[in-house]
């Protein structure tokens, strides 16, 4: 069966999103590239720094609400909705809840060709990364970078300490059928 989604799992600065962008330059048909971040950035205003939406803690961790969860619902079965009309997906996520995290991506992408990876990053090196970035919570990358791997099984695992994104992506386009 045609490999129809991408799903990169990673902690923040892991690399996902340009693994994701350099994906779209090596695979031969066109793919469409949607991230968690983006999803967050779509939020409203209200629900970013909320109990209700999502929060991050003073060690970096992340903390989501219950208008979040169903929000991020929507997103999921939107994005899958999208590969079921014909779009091939790249989705960049950070499996947060750990194993329910990805079995919520499993259940909303039931009947697809799924390619699961692993986007695996020494936590030092994705702590320096967070910080020329600036644009997160200082910690993050560092509690996320092996949390958001255990009890997830992949079909690919990359590790981005020292390997280029173009070379990982072509890791995977290797296993995309």
């Amino acid at each position: 069966m045609t490999t129809q989604v991408i799903v990169l799992n990673g902690g923040s600065s892991s690399g996902k999103t340009t693994i994701a962008r350099s994906l779209q330059a090596v695979l031969p048909d066109p793919w469409l590239a949607f991230s968690v971040d983006t999803m967050v950035e779509a939020l409203p205003p209200s629900l970013r720094e909320s109990d209700a939406g999502v929060a991050y803690a003073s060690d970096g961790s992340v903390v989501v609400g219950p208008e979040f969860k169903i929000l991020d619902g929507a997103w999921t079965a939107g994005i899958a909705a999208m590969a079921r009309a014909g779009a091939r997906v790249v989705v960049d996520d950070v499996f947060i809840g750990g194993p329910d995290s990805q079995q919520r991506w499993r259940q909303a992408l039931a009947g697809l060709s799924v390619l699961w990876v692993g986007v695996r990053c020494d936590a030092d090196v994705a702590a320096a990364r967070e910080a020329a970035r600036g644009d997160r919570p200082a910690g993050m990358a560092a509690s996320q970078a092996t949390a958001v791997h255990q009890g997830i099984s992949y079909d690919v695992e990359l590790d981005t300490t020292r390997t280029d994104p173009l070379d990982c992506a072509r890791a995977v386009a290797a296993h995309v059928k």
